[in-house]
């Protein structure tokens, strides 16, 4: 591989890229489990360990902390389905609030403009019908989506079992890979793997906790409509980098104005969900999650971009632990150096245009990725 011209080098290096892209993209049904049981278990990792000191036989060490995860994701379900029977209840009384949100903005926009009311109750029902269209194929692959959800939940426990009970075979494995003089490398590069993993997926488990305490108390005791669902529902798609704040948003305001006439219930839900976001962003989450392997803005927002398109929310959600992953093997190969330098978001501190030595694979002076 030294020996290559550079410009074979580097198309190896796209074409692997290439690869990866068509296999993840043709077997995500079957990756994306493996991937979320991966890191699942090594997030179960610590509670197997402790069974394990306590003299607990192995195979109870490995159900019980399952029984957890388990039991965790049935009380969201639970809760999810507890309140879509509230909202099916009020069900009346959102449409009347739709109904009057509509009648004001067609007169607000009647003001504004040449188009009768008319004209606008026509558009809105032809693109009504459109929408009920686009449902009913929508519904017509529920059935496939359904049972593609079913399979992916139900294979979750059967792979992170398998898992943590094969362990050593895996490890085993990852170390034949290697020449016995990078066996150390490789050693601190597993532990510092699983070492960020726990550290992000424990600290985005308490993020969910902590901004669901937060957002839902506050906008209960204002008095909004739905409180804990859209503190359950901002918590939960606040994981997505970027992206799942703004929906978060979207999705609260959508709730208010559907239990509310009224325009401050808005403006007060944005409000909290701005100083909640705020007081997560600069004060809690860096102190839980802590900073050993920062991803710059650029690629993290790709990265879910590129997730959501190859395997749905799971992918978004995945995004993130993958790129830490990577950017932590690719540190520690002389081969890939460069690639962990571009995800990364320590940005030289003179250019290297200028200064030779920055352009080198060693490391340098660095700043903060952030906007001065």
């Amino acid at each position: 591989m030294k020996d290559m011209p550079l410009t074979v080098k580097r198309s190896i290096e796209l074409l692997g890229l290439v690869l990866v892209g068509t296999i993840l993209v043709i077997g995500k049904d079957i990756i994306m489990p493996v991937i979320m049981a991966f890191f699942i278990s090594i997030m179960l990792l610590p509670v197997f360990r402790f069974l394990r000191k306590y003299k607990f036989p192995e195979i109870v060490a490995i159900v019980l902390p399952i029984l957890l995860v388990v039991i965790f994701v049935g009380s969201i379900v639970w809760f999810f389905s507890a309140q879509i029977g509230v909202l099916a209840n009020d069900f009346p009384q959102i449409k009347a609030n739709v109904n009057a949100h509509l009648k004001t903005l067609s007169e607000w926009f009647g003001n504004i403009s040449h188009i009768s009311t008319t004209e606008q109750m026509k558009f809105i029902t032809e693109k009504s019908d459109d929408l009920l269209a686009m449902g009913g194929k929508a519904a017509s692959g529920a059935a496939v989506t359904l049972s593609s959800l079913f399979v992916f939940v139900g294979l979750l426990p059967i792979y992170i079992y398998l898992m943590l009970f094969y362990k050593d075979i895996l490890l085993r494995f990852v170390f034949m890979w290697f020449k016995p003089d990078h066996h150390p490398k490789v050693k601190e590069a597993i532990y510092e793997t699983e070492s960020i993993i726990k550290n992000y997926l424990v600290g985005l488990l308490i993020q969910v906790t902590y901004m669901t305490v937060l957002l839902g108390g506050i906008l209960l005791l204002v008095g909004i409509k739905h409180a804990l669902l859209i503190g359950v529902i901002f918590a939960i798609l606040n994981l997505i980098p970027y992206v799942g704040a703004l929906i978060g948003n979207i999705i609260g305001v959508l709730l208010t104005l559907t239990s509310s006439t009224e325009l401050w219930p808005v403006i007060t839900v944005l409000a909290v969900i701005a100083a909640v976001q705020f007081l997560d962003n600069n004060i809690l989450m860096p102190r839980i999650v802590g900073s050993k392997v920062k991803i710059n803005a650029f690629f993290a927002i790709l990265g879910v971009v590129i997730g959501g398109s190859i395997a749905g929310v799971s992918g978004m959600f995945l995004s993130m632990p993958i790129i830490a992953v990577l950017k932590v093997i690719f540190d520690r190969t002389v081969i890939f150096k460069q690639w962990g330098v571009l995800l990364g978001d320590e940005r030289p501190e003179k250019s290297p245009m200028t200064f030779a030595s920055f352009r080198k694979k060693k490391h340098v002076p660095a700043s903060a990725g952030v906007q001065k």
